[in-house]
């Protein structure tokens, strides 16, 4: 308190004086002096959600990283003790997929060669491959976050409490050992989670045959199906029509063969151009060719011709938009054909013939790996043979959107895998009135895409046949009729007499658990848990939950706040949300604030491989994370909408913002020092219980605006909208450095004496210490910059607070609505409205700049504006 004000340098270098900043904040220690001084007020719980330290942060993690800073530091701000944990997902493919392509691995026979226990070291080598790189941008960036004491899903007590997550599932009835077709990525070798499957959809060109199915009952007339994988037909058991849509049988005019074809009326157009290319000879429901029995394309399962294959079975999911209407129907490979073919009994559960194609042609009855290139192939012989057999009606391409595999960025195929599902369609109902109960920003997010996807939820397979993750704790006999689920280390201690440290599978797929039906010995499912459901359970992993930290638990549950971006509505928003449904019958968040994507310019995806955007640290060295923080904030992306990220708008943010800001600030100490030079012995010391308040007009209306500001700031800020308060924050520097300080130059100087000087400066030093600390959540080094020096003018008598040497120690400022005067802020609003319209009319009527602005209205007789003025100086001089 005894240093003096300094002189304000005339030109700043932001990012400079951030890097100080950070200086400041590491000697004092801030962020764990915060959490010292609020450890006795009410707790803000909030939860982080897990990124993969396997790549550096881009603006994605940056935006939501932002966000999640602005509200934990408002809540400590507004009274509350947050403790703000990062997380660390450590499993799973990313890592995975890393080492695969660093070693070569092309498969499990690889991973077997060399080992679980290498591969599985290997994976621990890299997993935190850039931790170090993720702190320091995080911590450049301004996040106060506690790296000390974070999470990894790879801590053996993390593992142990998704043990236990899973066995009460088990308990309850809700795991299942199922054969279900699942997206799987045949670069990372393993099934993906219908939500994952979603994550990357991309356009691509696709082959498009159509083929003839004659009728057992009569040769010359053909069912014609569609498909664009045709890769699949040699593994073809039936095809499927719409029971309730119109076909026709045809005869094709320009048909040599005179063949006789069957297909959706509606879809007549996949083959013809014009009616007069065919002559229809019969019309009737789909429901009339249910159970019709046809020659099948290839001999490999003709035995099953007996057990009902070869039929046509009927189901509404067959669409009137695409094909022929008529589906060919391959159970191994698609969703849908597994459920009709299972529904027909022309297959059985846990039993599903498969063909597969090599690339070469050949068929074999083995069940091999389909690369991208390999399917390509295969399509092709699969075409060719089909020609050669005279099974083909049409062969084109088709442009439609295709699943890609969200790690490898390969086109995904759906296959039959037997799986570990948890049951999750029987609690769509609880799901959506547990989502019910959060409050989503922005509230479209909770109804429509959130809310569409939880009211088509399908059961949720667990399992992943790889090995860097937690293990599934199944030990099972070998007809997997007995099944032991394992829910703690001490359980599993106690059944396999073995001391266990580590859970990971190299350290525990050796144990055997002695059966209790005379079984022999029991062993555990090669399989380990799905990446999402270490970070669905991370509200109780976190915490060791139940072996430890059970009432604070108890305390942090459901989570007060959570943010993450708007592909999380079918990733981590969806697995907290089915766990603690499962678990506790609650919802696992109260408030959740969803970002929309930041894009590259051109509006393509941000991508590495294209280098199509700046590299965000180059953008922070250039201009300030402050100014990347307030720009990111000041965008569509804050309303879960697209951003396209643009270099020039941080420039801005400087230019339109910062520096007005600085000047302000420049301004008033520039002349608090020539007041007190000019009066010597004359000490200006704010306390803003003790000043005199103003009769100036100007200062009645700015102090009227910055309490009208605050109030705004908490209502908004409570309500989580940080997109309506940052465009009122900047508005509210261009009305401080525009209006009131341009309008009060004379003032502030002491033009007028050092009495209504010292009221003048009074009011703008009341007006940017307000602001500074509603600023300091979203620029929280420049609000620190200006504080650090303006601190040496506050009156230590003044302050509430203990310890003041951050301005992030500091509560927000209490709305004064004594000062709140609502009719003086509308007449000023009215001048400033009068003063634009007559730079408009000045512009325009190209009148001298210097002519006064209320003589060109007068002259140009705008009654609306005259009005207004009149009012305006009625009002004054009042």
């Amino acid at each position: 308190w005894e240093r003096m004000v300094q002189q304000v340098p005339e030109n700043i270098t932001f990012p400079k004086e951030e890097e100080k900043i950070l200086e400041l904040w590491k000697n004092l220690n801030c962020f764990r002096e915060c959490l010292k001084q609020s450890k006795n007020r009410p707790r803000f719980n909030f939860y982080d959600g897990p990124p993969f330290a396997t790549g550096l942060p881009h603006y994605g993690h940056i935006l939501a990283g932002t966000i999640k800073d602005i509200v934990t530091r408002f809540a400590h701000q507004s009274g509350f003790h947050v403790d703000r944990r990062f997380g660390w997902d450590c499993h799973g493919l990313p890592v995975e997929y890393e080492i695969d392509k660093t070693l070569g691995i092309k498969g499990p026979e690889d991973v077997a060669k060399m080992g679980i226990k290498e591969y599985n070291n290997q994976c621990r080598g890299i997993v935190m491959r850039y931790s170090k790189e993720w702190e320091f941008n995080v911590t450049r960036l301004g996040r106060w976050i506690d790296f000390e004491n974070d999470y990894k899903t790879l801590y053996p007590e993390f593992m142990e409490s998704v043990w236990w997550v899973f066995k009460q599932l088990y308990d309850k009835g809700l795991v299942y050992r199922g054969v279900k077709v699942m997206p799987f990525s045949t670069a990372c070798n393993t099934p993906l989670s219908n939500f994952e499957s979603h994550q990357n959809y991309k356009d691509v060109q696709d082959p498009s045959v159509i083929v003839n199915f004659p009728l057992d009952e009569d040769a010359s007339v053909f069912l014609v199906a569609w498909t664009t994988t045709p890769w699949t037909l040699p593994s073809n058991l039936a095809l499927c029509v719409n029971p309730e849509l119109q076909y026709v049988k045809l005869r094709g005019k320009y048909n040599a063969t005179g063949r006789i074809y069957i297909l959706m009326e509606s879809r007549l157009i996949a083959l013809y151009k014009s009616d007069s290319e065919y002559e229809i000879l019969d019309r009737f429901a789909g429901i009339a060719l249910k159970g019709k029995k046809y020659k099948p394309l290839f001999e490999y399962f003709i035995q099953l011709k007996d057990k009902g294959a070869f039929t046509v079975v009927v189901d509404s999911y067959v669409k009137e938009e695409e094909g022929t209407g008529v589906v060919h129907q391959a159970p191994y490979f698609g969703a849908d054909d597994y459920r009709v073919c299972m529904d027909f009994n022309i297959i059985q559960k846990d039993s599903v013939p498969v063909c597969p194609v090599d690339a070469s042609g050949c068929f074999t009855a083995e069940v091999t790996d389909f690369a991208g290139q390999y399917v390509k192939d295969a399509d092709k012989n699969v075409i060719k043979l089909l020609k050669e057999k005279g099974r083909l009606v049409h062969s084109s391409t088709f442009k439609h959107s295709y699943p890609f595999c969200w790690r490898s960025d390969t086109p995904l195929i759906y296959k039959a895998v037997p799986s570990w599902f948890v049951r999750v369609e029987h609690m769509v109902e609880k799901l959506l009135e547990n989502n019910a109960q959060c409050y989503w920003v922005p509230d479209f997010v909770r109804e429509k895409r959130f809310g569409n996807w939880l009211k088509d939820a399908r059961d949720w397979a667990i399992s992943r046949n790889r090995y860097w993750g937690t293990p599934i704790p199944l030990w099972v006999s070998d007809d997997f009729e007995e099944v032991v689920c394992i829910g703690s280390v001490a359980e599993l201690e106690e059944l396999s007499g073995v001391k266990v440290t580590d859970l990971h599978r190299e350290s525990i797929d050796h144990l055997t658990v002695p059966s209790r039906c005379g079984k022999g010995l029991l062993h555990r499912v090669p399989e380990v848990f799905d990446c999402w459901f270490e970070s669905g359970s991370m509200p109780y992993a976190q915490v060791h939950y139940p072996f430890e930290n059970k009432k604070e638990l108890e305390d942090a549950f459901p989570a007060d706040f959570i943010a993450e971006g708007i592909d999380q509505t079918r990733g981590w928003f969806y697995t907290l949300l089915v766990l603690s449904t499962a678990l506790f019958g609650r919802p696992p968040f109260k408030n959740v604030i969803v970002n929309g994507l930041v894009l590259a310019s051109d509006g393509q995806k941000m991508s590495k491989r294209k280098k199509n955007y700046p590299d965000p640290m180059d953008i922070v060295n250039s201009y300030g994370a402050d100014a990347l923080r307030l720009y990111l904030i000041n965008s569509p992306v804050v309303r879960a909408e697209n951003l396209r990220f643009k270099e020039e708008g941080v420039k801005d943010v400087l230019k339109d913002v910062f520096l007005p800001w600085y000047n302000a600030y420049r301004f008033l100490v520039q002349n608090v020092q020539i007041l007190q030079h000019k009066d010597e012995g004359r000490e200006f010391l704010y306390n803003e219980n003790t000043v005199k308040e103003s009769n100036n007009i100007m200062d009645k209306w700015i102090l009227s605006f910055t309490q009208s500001l605050i109030q705004f700031f908490k209502a908004e800020m409570a309500a989580y909208r940080l997109y309506t308060v940052v465009p009122r924050l900047v508005k509210f520097v261009d009305i401080l450095t525009n209006w009131y300080v341009r309008m009060n130059r004379r003032r502030l100087k002491g033009e007028n004496g050092s009495e209504d000087c010292v009221m003048a400066l009074e009011t703008l030093f009341r007006v940017l210490f307000s602001m500074c600390r509603l600023m300091a959540p979203y620029t929280p080094f420049i609000t620190e910059l200006m504080y650090q020096n303006l601190k040496t003018l506050i009156d230590p008598a003044s302050i509430q607070e203990k310890n003041t040497e951050s301005i992030h120690y500091l509560m927000l400022p209490h709305v004064r609505e004594d000062l709140i005067d609502k009719k003086i802020e509308s007449a000023v609003s009215c001048l400033q409205s009068v003063i634009e319209l007559g730079r408009v009319i000045r512009d325009r009527k190209t009148i001298p700049v210097k002519y006064p602005l209320k003589e060109v209205v007068v002259i140009h007789q705008d009654p609306e504006a005259l009005e207004n003025i009149r009012s305006l100086e009625k009002y004054i001089l009042e």
